[in-house]
């Protein structure tokens, strides 16, 4: 059975070009840090990938932290920006929808002393008027997802930090906004200035790139503490050995996705218009969970009282890969994520994630549409 990918959000396939890139380096196993010929030759190759990184991001080479990938990135933004932070008070402002890594990051946070709180949304975007109430003196930090990897939902990071910049008090340090720009790529430009942030989270596997690094784009300027001590690798703030084929990976499937952007985000807009439109008059009371603002090829549908575990799994017998939620967030009861946009415990309960890539075909997506409408019907069938 030739099987059907829909689940781009999650991990996209390796592009041939980054398999290449990171298959040549393995010849290269000199140590970066080492000052002989062989460590020069990998210490080259990796500050080649941070360049190219650097100059689609808009910033200069220096500002590209890797890490093992979008998990670490966050973290080291987060706590590293509030434990160098020295106020006595703190106090941070995140997503209530965001990702796993932003929540644990909060949690630890709290026991730190710091006061946590959650952004509030309304009619699916964050509501700048209440942000703006929410800012206190003590504020130190707002965390959120440009786009969000459940719903796709498209947050305005631009509308943040012009509320964040009216709330400053002159003489005082600005408050730091982190953008995880995870889900951006591929399809549209993660340039730092456009999302208008003080930092940002990339992902390697999230763009075709090989699994096991990602990156925080940080400026030199911004103040971070380093979670973990031993070395003094990237600027000191992520010890331990870099791997330059990795980066090489990274850099190449970020190039490849940067060029394509434009027109794959045009593509997918098509496709998702054409297959909610069919799937709808098949399935009339289908629930589509988005921001006014979204991406185009990441689509979540709620059908209630259907166990959507079982469809999904259904669906992966009949050959195509969906999911029913984040990957980092498979033991919640629920999306979290859409029971922040809706506030409806049952429609979170019910969830189905269909992600896009620029490979997926319109006949691929027929073809699920068809094995959906199967499934769905055969479970409602099957249930007393």
């Amino acid at each position: 059975m030739k099987r059907t990918y829909l689940d781009w959000a999650a991990a996209a396939p390796v592009h041939k070009r980054a398999q290449a890139a990171f298959v040549k380096s393995l010849s290269l196993f000199g140590n970066p840090s080492s000052p002989h010929e062989e460590g020069r030759t990998a210490h080259a190759l990796l500050e080649d990938a941070r360049t190219r990184i650097a100059r689609m991001a808009g910033v200069k080479p220096d500002a590209i932290l890797f890490t093992a990938g979008a998990t670490e990135a966050n973290a080291l933004a987060i706590l590293g920006t509030v434990r160098a932070n020295r106020s006595e008070k703190k106090h941070v402002l995140y997503l209530p929808s965001a990702h796993a890594s932003t929540r644990g990051c909060m949690d630890m946070l709290k026991e730190e002393g710091v006061e946590v709180e959650p952004l509030v949304l309304k009619d699916g975007r964050i509501d700048l008027s209440a942000l703006a109430s929410q800012i206190r003196p003590e504020t130190v930090l707002v965390a959120l997802e440009v786009v969000c990897g459940e719903t796709g939902t498209r947050f305005d990071t631009r509308g943040v930090r012009q509320v964040l910049n009216k709330a400053r008090v002159e003489g005082e340090a600005k408050i730091h906004l982190h953008a995880d720009a995870s889900q951006l790529p591929l399809v549209e430009s993660f340039q730092l200035t456009r999302i208008a942030s003080d930092t940002l989270t990339l992902d390697s596997q999230k763009v075709g790139g090989v699994r096991g690094i990602g990156a925080l784009v940080s400026p030199r300027q911004v103040q971070l503490a380093p979670l973990m001590l031993g070395g003094g690798q990237e600027r000191g703030l992520r010890p331990g050995t870099e791997s330059a084929g990795l980066a090489a990976a990274f850099a190449t499937a970020l190039e490849i996705v940067d060029a394509e952007s434009t027109s794959f985000s045009t593509r997918a807009q098509s496709l998702r218009a054409r297959f909610l439109s069919n799937l709808s008059k098949d399935i009339p009371d289908l629930l589509e969970n988005t921001g006014k603002e979204h991406v185009p090829h990441i689509l979540n549908l709620s059908f209630k009282g259907i166990d959507t575990d079982y469809l999904c799994a259904l669906l992966n017998e009949a050959g195509f890969a969906v999911s029913t939620r984040s990957a980092c967030a498979t033991n919640e009861e629920g999306s979290r994520a859409v029971l922040a946009l809706t506030n409806d415990v049952e429609r979170a309960a019910s969830t189905l994630r269909v992600s896009l890539g620029p490979t997926t075909k319109e006949g691929e997506l027929e073809r699920f549409r068809e094995a959906l409408v199967r499934a769905v019907r055969f479970i409602d069938a099957n249930t007393l």
